[in-house]
């Protein structure tokens, strides 16, 4: 989508659809614009439409004015907008845009300005709504809104906001591509191949085999990948922009999970090509702040391998030695995620981080606990956790946090190793957290849980159904707020 500011009045602008944001119970809102369209913006009020959030109504365009049509997108009520409200606004009003057709769109910025908030909200939510997977369509659904223009004065405030709202939303839809692509062709070598082509000037990305895993002994990353054909690949970005110790990112990136062993329902599994989106947000993330060229030291990290079940598999009861030394005796081949983001927390370690971050699909009982609202955090580093929680809010992709008792270490006991990698269900959200947290150790880590939030049943506002690119939008946020 092409956007552009242009400080044009309302009715002066050519267009196919006029968006006035109006709020709920305020058909006065546009009596600047004369009669013709302050008549226009009661009739709507008057056909049921009261402005309710993410609520539209379409009428023609009032005599005097360019456009074709007027598209009333309701807000809510004054006192409870937000830049959340308007991200909404703008994905339900692209979306039905997209549905008759519609090409070129006009925003007013009249009461978006009057309620002290950027119109670069709408158009990022506009941008995420418009997103569609098409790769393995014959027929494309087309109809998409190609330009979009802003009715404003072209400030450097809003030109750096609406720069800003482009380069997230290319990164969300970059990791939501990978997501929704199939396992047959989002290999780990597939994966490899795209965070190669992220090299940059800042951003370097060297690619570990199994060769080079066996000797760093990275026996618990290894341990699933004996199940599959498709070669493990274990990928590492670092970005340098800035100065001091860098930020670690450690994305799960299991390119498929059918369980290994402990093999998983058939009802569903086609699902499972989701089990990267960790890795798929990291590489957004590095996207976002390459191009974007922030003053930051970054690293990512992406363990991708398979899961799969063979003659070669890891079997229940086996026991492996870790990158750290931890030895771990795999009780469920299904818990392999913690398996990968345990050599890959000790992998990362060796760049002495500021911190460690790692996002994964790793639990069903966090779909369990939170649904498909929340992502869940645990960890041990609280100011960290703070940050994670005011970005979460800033952006919508809110966190929760859960308890690390030392108790639960109980749960992960093995009466032959060092640990286990599965407790059982009692507790699993947190158990599972709790393993990782043995291969941190005094590093600043915090674990970022995106099992109920990476992939949407159903659509929302400016979420299309499929893969969400959550996460990619909050550690931007985070990563933004980093000073150099």
């Amino acid at each position: 989508m092409d956007i552009s500011i242009q400080d044009l009045g309302e009715k002066d602008c050519v267009c196919d659809v006029l968006i006035l944001p109006v709020t709920e119970g305020e058909p006065g809102r546009y009596r600047f614009l004369g009669k013709p369209a302050a008549d226009a913006v009661r009739k709507g009020f008057s056909r049921k439409f009261a402005g309710r959030k993410n609520e539209l109504f379409a009428v023609p365009a009032p005599a005097g004015f360019s456009a074709e049509w007027v598209l009333l997108a309701g807000l809510g009520k004054k006192h409870g907008i937000s830049s959340e409200s308007l991200r909404q606004a703008g994905g339900k009003a692209v979306s039905y845009l997209r549905s008759n057709g519609v090409k070129k769109a006009a925003l007013s910025t009249a009461v978006v300005s009057s309620l002290k908030l950027s119109p670069a909200a709408f158009i990022e939510g506009a941008l995420l709504g418009t997103y569609s997977y098409e790769r393995y369509r014959t027929e494309k659904n087309g109809g998409a809104v190609s330009r979009m223009t802003i009715l404003s004065k072209p400030s450097a405030d809003l030109k750096r906001d609406v720069a800003w709202s482009k380069a997230v939303s290319s990164a969300v839809s970059f990791a939501r591509d990978l997501v929704n692509t199939p396992a047959n062709d989002m290999t780990p070598s597939r994966l490899a191949a795209v965070a190669r082509g992220l090299k940059g000037r800042r951003l370097s990305v060297k690619v570990l085999d199994r060769r080079d895993a066996e000797r760093l002994g990275m026996g618990a990353y290894l341990s699933v990948a004996k199940g599959s054909h498709e070669p493990p690949k274990f990928i590492v970005l670092e970005y340098r922009g800035g100065t001091g110790a860098p930020l670690a990112l450690v994305g799960k990136s299991i390119t498929f999970d059918s369980g290994g062993l402990s093999l998983k329902p058939s009802e569903g599994m086609e699902k499972m090509k989701y089990d990267m989106a960790g890795g798929a947000a990291v590489l957004g993330v590095m996207k976002a702040v390459s191009e974007a060229g922030l003053p930051v030291n970054l690293i990512g990290i992406l363990p991708a391998t398979e899961n799969l079940p063979g003659g070669s598999a890891t079997k229940p009861g086996d026991v492996v030695r870790a990158m750290t030394g931890l030895t771990v005796e795999i009780s469920n081949t299904d818990a392999e995620g913690r398996l990968v983001l345990a050599d890959g927390i000790g992998y990362a370690k060796r760049f002495k981080p500021a911190a460690i971050i790692d996002i994964a699909t790793l639990t069903g009982a966090c779909s369990i606990a939170l649904g498909g609202e929340a992502i869940a955090m645990m960890g041990n580093d609280g100011k960290m956790m703070g940050k994670l929680k005011a970005c979460g809010d800033t952006v919508n992709e809110r966190v929760w946090e859960m308890p690390l008792f030392e108790e639960y270490r109980e749960y992960i006991k093995s009466d032959i190793a060092d640990i286990k990698n599965a407790g059982g269900r009692t507790g699993s959200l947190v158990s599972s957290a709790y393993f990782l947290k043995e291969f941190a150790g005094e590093t600043p880590w915090v674990h970022l849980d995106i099992a109920g939030t990476a992939w949407a049943e159903k659509e929302k506002p400016y979420i299309p159904k499929g893969a969400s690119g959550v996460g990619v939008r909050l550690l931007v946020e985070l990563v933004r707020g980093i000073k150099k």
